[in-house]
Formats: C-alpha cells, structure tokens, sequence
C-alpha cells in the first residue's frame, strides 16, 4: 500500500481507505472486515453520524479498539436527527460543538483525526460552521477539518475562508466534472481530494449499466466494456482517480471481505492504460452551483 500525504499537514493516508457507510449490523463482521482493511495497509476509515443512526460510529469505534492510535479516523457532522427518525441540515456552530462529543463517545477516542462538515449550501451560516472547526481545534477534540461536497460554490468559499485540507467528492471515469475547475482551486490550495463513487454505483465493474450524471446507458455501457478489455479492470478505475495528484485517497464502501478482498487485489495489480480510459466519453460537468 503506498501513502499520500493529507493537504499541507502531517497526516499520511492509504491510497485505499474504507468507506465504513455499507458496512452491515453485524459487529463480528464489520470487525473482521475493518481489521483486514488495517492489516492489508489501509490506515484511513471513515464514517459519519448519520449512518445507521450513530450505530455505524459505535461499530468503526469498536473494531478499531487497541489500533487508534495507528490509523487515521474520519467521521462527518451536519445532519441532525428528528424525534421521528428524520433528519435536517444543521451546519450551527452551537449544533456542531454539541455534536462532536456525541460522535467522540461513539467512537470511543477523545480526538477525531479529520472531521468533515457532510454537505453545505451557499446560504449556510459559512463563518460560523468554520468557527466551530476552529474551536474544536483549538480544545484538541479534532485534529483536523474539511468538508464533503460537490458543489464548487460551496467549496470555493472554504478554500477561500477556512483552513480546510481535504474535499470529499465523487468521482470517478463515470464523474468527471470536478476535473473542470474544482481541481485546480483545491491543488493550488494544498487541499486533498478524497474521492467517493470511485466505481460509479459499481457499473464501472460488475453491476448493469444505466443513465448516470448525463451519460446515456449506451455511454456507461460502453465505457465498462472499454474497462473490462484492460488486463486489471478494478486496477484501472482505481488507477484513474489515484492519477490526479491533488487526490489523497479513493474512500471506497465496502459491505463484505469478498469486496475488500477484490479491491486490494486490484489495486495491488497496478493499473497501465487509466489515461486512455478518459479518452472514451467526453468528461461531464457541474450544471448546477457553479
């Protein structure tokens, strides 16, 4: 496993982290699955507090009992739960500080490494949300901060007023849009792309195509038949994200050992024709918060 470093900080993160969000309800399994992640070289796990209602922390916390300390930990902060199992949008200063404890606890760890505001609007009280990161930095409860979002309105304003060092956004041969423009801000600013949907809802290896971000099903298709010519298909989809220097990490969501299992695999094969790959479909692009 090879490491990158995280935006200008002195965190170092697997190429290949775990997205911990499909895990299922079975502790025994989840911990099987998380520490062969940790033995196998990946070192960053994240979840959120919005996943299965905090359970998904409790379980990430749990499994990585006795190796805190030597891997990086990841969580999300900005959906607040309804009495009625609802949630809203909730980026408040006063809601994130009363939410971290929750999610320390959780976790069973008094610092989290990146915590990272899941989403955010233009309209969001954008100041106020940095405050709270700040703060917490400060009282030693996080590390460090970022964001997870797609919009390059939203994200221009954080590289411009935050210091944030990491972006979690989809991407992938599928998604291309933050190549246009959102790349070049973040890599300039010496922030760190984690990418989620690196395999495009997994047409980009094993499930049926369809319509996906403007791209015709003929259009998925053909791409997946172009991925599956390749010696190392799960190597070339990997490979194509990991290309572009500003990403840190593919976060890719595991649910079972079989799937891990068939993306180290992948990612160990090593991938030689990503470039061409984009040559398939012209890239799409943000129609919406430019």
């Amino acid at each position: 496993m090879k490491y990158r470093t995280l935006g200008t900080t002195s965190l170092s993160v697997s190429e290949i982290s775990l997205g911990c969000m499909s895990l299922g309800r079975d502790q025994k399994t989840n911990e099987h699955i998380i520490r062969t992640a940790y033995e196998s070289g990946i070192n960053l796990f994240d979840t959120a507090d919005l996943y299965e209602l905090g359970w998904n922390e409790e379980s990430v916390g749990k499994a990585l009992s006795g190796i805190r300390e030597k891997v990086v930990l990841a969580t999300k902060v900005g959906n607040e739960w309804n009495e009625d199992g609802s949630w809203h949008w909730n980026p408040s200063k006063d809601y994130i500080l009363k939410a971290v404890d929750e999610s320390l606890r959780r976790l069973g760890t008094d610092y989290i490494d990146l915590y990272q505001l899941h989403g955010g609007t233009i309209e969001d009280p954008i100041d106020e949300t940095i405050e709270a990161f700040e703060i917490l930095k400060e009282q030693g409860k996080i590390r460090e901060y970022g964001i997870s979002s797609i919009r390059p309105n939203v994200i221009r304003e954080y590289v411009n007023r935050s210091n944030i060092v990491s972006v979690m956004m989809q991407y992938s041969l599928l998604d291309r849009r933050p190549e246009e423009e959102v790349f070049g801000v973040l890599e300039e600013a010496g922030i760190s792309v984690l990418c989620r949907g690196v395999l495009a809802k997994g047409m980009l290896v094993d499930k049926p195509a369809k319509e996906y971000l403007g791209y015709s099903m003929q259009e998925t298709g053909r791409m997946r038949q172009e991925v599956q010519k390749c010696d190392n298909p799960m190597g070339e989809v990997l490979g194509y994200t990991l290309g572009s220097k500003v990403v840190g990490s593919n976060v890719v969501g595991i649910r079972t050992l079989e799937q891990l299992v068939g993306v180290l695999e992948g990612y160990e094969g090593g991938a030689g024709s990503s470039h061409a790959l984009g040559q398939v479909l012209e890239p799409n692009r943000y129609e919406l918060h430019r």
